[in-house]
């Protein structure tokens, strides 16, 4: 892949407690910084942009990213979380690096929680909505799953904005690369057997 901006490269990743869940911990950065990667192509002025009346603005999506993912992680992962008050930029209408930065902050306090993880850890029942429980790896692929919902609408608000569009699962409209081999045929989908 050949993306624009990695916010934590490989480098910062630490290592799992019990190797057989590193993935989930790589899955978690790389998914972050996708989110980044997205929410780095919004431009300032467009953070009160929605297309259409009965959805939300980018800044309230950020926002809701911020607030719904902490509560997800304290409330239904377990894992320890910055105090609310402490989870919004400052200001009324902050920035967008305000956001990222806010949220590059969450991740990074919660990666070594993650990797520390070990199988009773994971498999473990928790609480979760509607007084359902379910084990704690499913509640993060949960969130996780969750959070590229947020991205894609971050990222379909900025294409009707008519705004660039940065690469997050290959190529994008806006970013092509050589290597890059989109399955949009046949005979493309037969490749590899």
């Amino acid at each position: 892949m050949d993306y624009e901006f990695i916010a934590i490269p490989d480098a910062e990743i630490p290592r799992a407690r019990e190797p057989i869940f590193q993935h989930l911990v790589n899955s978690y950065v790389s998914e972050a910084n996708k989110t980044v990667s997205m929410w780095r192509a919004v431009p300032d002025d467009l953070l009160e942009y929605k297309p259409h009346e009965k959805t939300n603005s980018i800044r309230t999506i950020l926002v809701h990213q911020l607030l719904s993912e902490r509560r997800f992680f304290n409330q239904f992962v377990g894992t320890r979380e910055p105090a609310v008050e402490e989870l919004l930029p400052a200001g009324e209408k902050p920035l967008v690096q305000a956001y990222l930065e806010k949220y590059l902050w969450l991740v990074r306090n919660r990666l070594p929680q993650l990797a520390a993880g070990t199988s009773e850890w994971w498999l473990e029942n928790r609480p979760f909505f509607g007084g359902l429980e379910r084990e704690r790896i499913w509640i993060f692929w949960r969130r996780v799953l969750h959070t590229c919902h947020h991205r894609t609408q971050v990222q379909s608000w900025l294409r009707l904005a008519g705004q660039h569009v940065p690469a997050i699962y290959g190529p994008s409209g806006d970013v092509k690369w050589a290597e890059a081999d989109p399955t949009y045929s046949l005979e493309a989908a037969k490749r590899g057997g």
